[in-house]
């Protein structure tokens, strides 16, 4: 878990249910107490090697938005906090993209047209863009410039798992059940996404 409190021993509650059903249940927590129950069923390279970022974070992500889905988040400061949270990591696939290919920021764009992206750049955007302090905001910038991709993997692998629901549900119509496909889905153990994809449809 990264969550840098900056010394703050206090905090609102309305940004950190989403983060709650992240980290705790039905996110990792979950996610990694099946895993461990189904130690002896995974094959050793799933066990040692398998767990990629893009399967772990786009479950806990995709984890929030079920958790909205499911009517856990009706009150509205806290599907504020869902909201803000999905910002920060949509924000932060265009930062991490631009500033580890170098990229230049479109002409037509309203911030900084056709400079070359970097961290400082990044600081402004996503200060500009998200609703965390400003400590956290760059904590968040020096966490991409050292793990380049990691940050993207997020909403690569929400997606993925969102579209490998939509399929299940398609090929199995009425018969499609929630709680079940979850159990299954998790049951699989570490893999990557394509695979996990073509093994949920």
């Amino acid at each position: 878990t990264w969550y840098p409190t900056g010394g703050k021993t206090e905090f609102p509650i309305w940004r950190e249910v989403s983060i709650a059903y992240h980290e705790g249940v039905p996110g990792h927590h979950f996610q990694i107490a099946t895993n461990v129950a189904m130690t002896e069923e995974l094959s050793r390279f799933q066990r040692l090697l398998a767990g990629t970022s893009g399967h772990a974070e786009g479950w806990a992500l995709y984890a929030e938005r079920l958790m909205g889905e499911l009517g856990y988040l009706e009150n509205p400061d806290l599907y504020m906090g869902m909201l803000d949270a999905q910002a920060l990591r949509s924000v932060r696939v265009i930062v991490d993209i631009g500033m580890h290919l170098g990229l230049k920021i479109p002409n037509h764009s309203d911030f900084h047209p056709g400079e070359v992206w970097n961290g400082d750049l990044a600081l402004e955007f996503m200060k500009e863009r998200v609703h965390f302090p400003a400590d956290f905001v760059a904590s968040e910038v020096d966490r991409y410039l050292g793990i380049p991709g990691q940050a993207i993997s997020y909403k690569v692998g929400e997606r993925v798992w969102l579209e490998a629901r939509e399929s299940a549900k398609k090929s199995l119509g009425s018969k499609f059940d929630l709680k079940e496909w979850h159990n299954k889905a998790l049951k699989l153990g570490p893999m990557g996404l394509a695979q996990m994809k073509r093994e949920l449809a």
